[in-house]
């Protein structure tokens, strides 16, 4: 491997991804690193399934890091736009920079590059729009308003299948993949970015001291490295940009619960649309409280990330189904003067609840949280909605979610049941912590760059976008960006 690059890209997300191949389109650059923590996409597997409960892999998570990040393991949903709206509501802000219509046409654009690589056809939400319409107006006489946008269903499993098909097209390309590294440092100089330090992730979980661990670093340069990170590298940023001075401004943290219920409940919002965006700010405090990622037929899952904290997440796959319906409920959580630390907080949250659960994710009924008890395993042995996460522990998530998140994902929870009747049953299941790590949103000029010359940030990590499509857009144009 030679040690002076054209542009080194941190992180294999899909920002990463997409970027690598459009510059493969555009030939400007003949030499391109991509560097991640992680393995192959052939080579991740998670092995709950077999042990039915997380192992904690070291020296990191399977289904956080590696090609393609936390995407090879989510439900693989990518969102488009609704043609007849004139401002986008889902994904980020990568509009803000580019541009509404532009930000459309690299939808349609990234869009069929995935069906180029296998993505299935179908698009959902497209079919009944009468349907869907009712369902909006009920939803807006209790201030919630559903976002409908037509959403195309990788699967958990297909998505595995699509982003081995591009890791293949990269490699194939020349661009050359660096696995199971983590890059240690940024190397700035004056103002100006130079390179990287890097070191294989298996000496990561290893304690050594600063003079030991130089032993297994290595020194890689470049004068454009882009930081496409995603929410995992969401912690390393915070510290890369305190160390270096990178720019920033406050971001926010979405803190809540994966809330479990029968496909019965949602089989008419699962048919129409297939995941419905419910928005509103409801309560006391009027927080923005959303929807995000229904895996129908699903299945609860958990992720680890730094430091070993465990965070619930959910999947839907395409052959393998459940009886029930898994989604987010997710509070936005904006800190004001003089509180800067948004990631602390919700570490802070996920590690009380980590501790409650003894290392796992802990799973309550709603119909406890009102009653003002914790859950037992016998009565989740005798409930009617079976959990699908099996290492999940009963508990009682209210000692640790804070009072101002946890009347907001109640209030919510009663708007919706006006909505889609059997939303607020007693014997649905909240699993937390389900959180999503941003990092304070690193500042940047219109051609993706920070304050220090020829450093870049892209992607779900440095606050610019928030899911699979918007992440893979914010790829090509940087390597749009960075060939002009």
């Amino acid at each position: 491997m030679s040690n002076k690059y054209d542009i080194i890209v941190v992180g294999m997300g899909p920002s990463s991804i997409f970027c690598a191949y459009e510059l493969i389109k555009l030939n400007k650059y003949k030499k391109v690193l991509l560097i991640d923590q992680g393995k192959r996409v052939e080579q991740r597997n998670c092995p709950i399934e077999k042990t039915k409960k997380c192992v904690h892999c070291k020296p990191m998570c399977h289904i956080t890091n590696g090609f393609s990040g936390a995407g090879a393991f989510s439900d693989g949903k990518l969102s488009l736009y609704d043609p007849k709206d004139d401002d986008l509501h889902v994904g980020g802000i990568l509009h803000k920079y580019i541009g509404v219509p532009k930000t459309k046409e690299l939808i349609d654009y990234t869009d069929q590059i995935y069906l180029d690589f296998g993505a299935d056809k179908k698009l959902e939400g497209t079919e009944y729009q009468d349907e869907i319409a009712k369902i909006s107006k009920r939803a807006e006489k209790d201030g919630i308003r559903l976002i409908n946008i037509p959403i195309r269903h990788l699967g958990t499993e297909k998505s595995h299948e699509v982003y081995e098909r591009l890791e293949r097209y990269i490699e194939d390309n020349g661009i050359e993949m660096k696995f199971e590294t983590a890059v240690k440092d940024l190397i700035v100089e004056n103002g100006s970015i130079k390179g990287v330090k890097i070191i294989p992730s298996k000496y990561i979980d290893e304690n050594l001291e600063e003079d030991e661990s130089i032993n297994y670093e290595e020194t890689i340069y470049a004068d454009k490295v882009v930081l496409a990170v995603g929410r995992k590298g969401a912690n390393w940023l915070v510290d890369m940009c305190n160390k270096h001075k990178i720019e920033t401004e406050t971001g926010i943290v979405d803190i809540g619960v994966r809330y479990e219920l029968p496909d019965e409940v949602m089989k008419n919002v699962n048919k129409y649309m297939y995941e419905a965006k419910f928005v509103g700010r409801v309560g006391p405090f009027r927080d923005k409280v959303r929807t995000f990622c229904q895996n129908p037929s699903g299945f609860v899952s958990a992720e680890v990330y730094d430091n070993n904290l465990t965070l619930v997440n959910g999947h839907s796959y395409k052959e393998r189904k459940s009886t029930n319906t898994n989604l987010a409920i997710l509070v936005s959580h904006h800190f004001t003067h003089p509180f800067n630390k948004p990631i602390e907080y919700g570490r802070n949250v996920a590690q009380n609840l980590n501790d409650l659960g003894a290392g796992n994710i802990v799973v309550q009924r709603l119909g406890d949280i009102y009653r003002g008890k914790r859950t037992w395993d016998y009565e989740l042995e005798n409930n009617s909605v079976v959990p699908t996460l099996k290492s999940a522990v009963a508990g009682d998530i209210t000692f640790a979610l804070g009072y101002r998140t946890m009347v907001s994902i109640l209030d919510f929870i009663r708007a919706i049941d006006k909505v889609v009747e059997g939303f607020g049953n007693p014997d649905n299941l909240l699993y937390a912590p389900e959180i999503k790590f941003y990092s304070n949103k690193v500042i940047i000029n219109e051609q993706f760059e920070t304050n220090i010359k020829g450093l870049y940030s892209i992607g779900d990590g440095g606050g610019m976008t928030r899911g699979l499509m918007m992440a893979s857009c914010s790829g090509i144009q940087m390597a749009r960006n960075l060939c002009d």
